[in-house]
């Protein structure tokens, strides 16, 4: 493990966690990358009056924001709630989305600073929010895009409410503007009450590598928002990569980030030279997080090794300027006719893989249910069921148990019920990607 980060600057490190060992013929070698951030409170204070940070909040105010009432009520409250805690300097703005975006505060296509005095007039602002239109959530994203591309600030962030689905956009017209948005900021997304698709609100959130979850009842969103704001304040270091060296023969099979939660980070990689490439991880404060890393490598005999990928976090530097590397760590293979040492599954590797399957199952067994395949739907959340209880996963087991009825959590023996609340089924299927760290022993 190295660490290259300058004494002011948030720490970064990296743990690799590993079975080394490939048996003769072994090909597949499996890692899980630990990356801390740490330290980053000093560098919070360093950067806070230079703006490190800009911020756009985009409210769905379509009609069926109004029904109930308590909807609109709460998003207004919501935002003022975040508008509350932006630390003092930070830019920002805030949206109202129908099948148009417009800006509520400040207006003229421009950002705020925030200060006690536009945030007294933000709130203000916001007392004039109503519901009325449609939904075209790619209008909201595009004109953040705009306001967010005229800051110099390194932490850009999105905020996104909405009660409904996408239905006044073609689809194609969000995935386009998503895959502009990618890399340019990160936006947290919250589906609130039960009548928005859910995989359009964790697909945004996916794409720009941000949160995403569910607020049944509109009376928790200023808890919700603020705690999201709170969370946008702690990022003191933007766009960082990890970037995967291979040597020649060595191919990448997967890069995923398997904690906090799930997301398949393979086919957004950047090439960034020989044998290189980058994959995004967003914005950091003090934080962990954890990557399953899977190559393949080139047959070899018994009692030879090689480094089998280095697996780097870099800081993409100044215009013309080579990136700043932050941390290290090293994957490694040796080939053994030691049957113990290469059979031997790394704890690390069996947790996520196993965290992973969880939040498949989850999906694939939500799918199998909405379409009356009682039997594959059984299959598939009992063998969730099980997963979750042997991980320790006890809040996705609190959820499948609202789903289905368990009767034997260790072998994965359950029954659906008859009737699922439309939250509680939601819900579990918005949270099915957020994993449990390794059991410390």
């Amino acid at each position: 493990m190295a660490n290259f980060a300058k004494p002011s600057a948030p720490r970064f490190s990296v743990e690799v966690y590993q079975n080394e060992f490939l048996p003769e013929g072994g090909r597949d070698v499996h890692a899980i990358v630990t990356v801390t951030s740490t330290g980053g409170a000093t560098a919070t204070r360093a950067v806070a009056a230079q703006g490190p940070a800009a911020v756009v909040i985009m409210v769905d105010c379509s009609g069926s924001m109004e029904y109930p009432p308590d909807k609109m009520r709460g998003a207004r409250e919501a935002t003022a709630a975040a508008v509350d805690t932006l630390r003092d300097g930070t830019s920002f703005a805030v949206i109202a989305g129908t099948h148009v975006a417009k800006e509520v505060y400040p207006g003229q296509g421009r950002l705020a600073v925030a200060d006690p005095v536009t945030r007294a007039q933000a709130k203000e602002a916001l007392r004039g929010l109503s519901s009325g239109g449609g939904t075209a959530i790619g209008t909201w994203l595009r004109l953040t895009d705009g306001l967010l591309r005229q800051s110099p600030a390194a932490i850009r962030h999105g905020i996104l409410l909405t009660d409904g689905r996408n239905e006044h956009e073609d689809p194609a017209v969000l995935r386009a503007t998503l895959d502009a948005c990618a890399g340019r900021f990160t936006c947290d997304a919250r589906g609130v009450g039960t009548d928005w698709e859910v995989k359009e609100v964790t697909g945004i959130a996916d794409a720009l590598l941000g949160s995403a979850n569910i607020v049944a009842d509109p009376a928790h969103l200023a808890e919700d928002f603020t705690r999201m704001m709170e969370n946008v304040m702690g990022k003191e270091v933007a766009d960082v990569a990890l970037r995967l060296w291979t040597p020649v023969g060595v191919e990448i099979q997967y890069v995923k980030q398997v904690a906090p939660t799930v997301q398949d980070l393979t086919a957004r990689r950047v090439e960034a030279g020989p044998r290189a490439g980058d994959y995004p991880t967003g914005s950091w404060g003090d934080e962990s997080r954890e990557y399953h890393v899977c190559v393949r490598v080139p047959n070899a005999a018994v009692g030879q090794e090689m480094l089998a990928a280095r697996a780097t976090l870099v800081l993409p530097g100044p215009a013309g300027e080579p990136p700043t590397p932050l941390a290290q760590g090293l994957v490694r293979a040796v080939w053994t006719n030691d049957l113990a040492a290469s059979t031997a599954i790394n704890p690390h590797v069996a947790h996520y893989t196993g965290q992973a399957e969880l939040a498949q199952a989850i999906q694939q067994g939500l799918e199998a249910r909405k379409l009356g395949d009682v039997d594959g739907a059984t299959a598939k959340l009992g063998r969730a069921v099980q997963l979750a209880s042997a991980s320790g996963n006890s809040d996705t087991a609190k959820l499948l148990a609202k789903v289905v009825d368990v009767v034997d959590a260790v072998n994965g023996t359950v029954r659906l019920k008859a009737k699922v609340a439309d939250a509680d089924e939601m819900t579990l299927e918005t949270r099915s990607t957020q994993t449990v760290r390794v059991k410390k022993t």
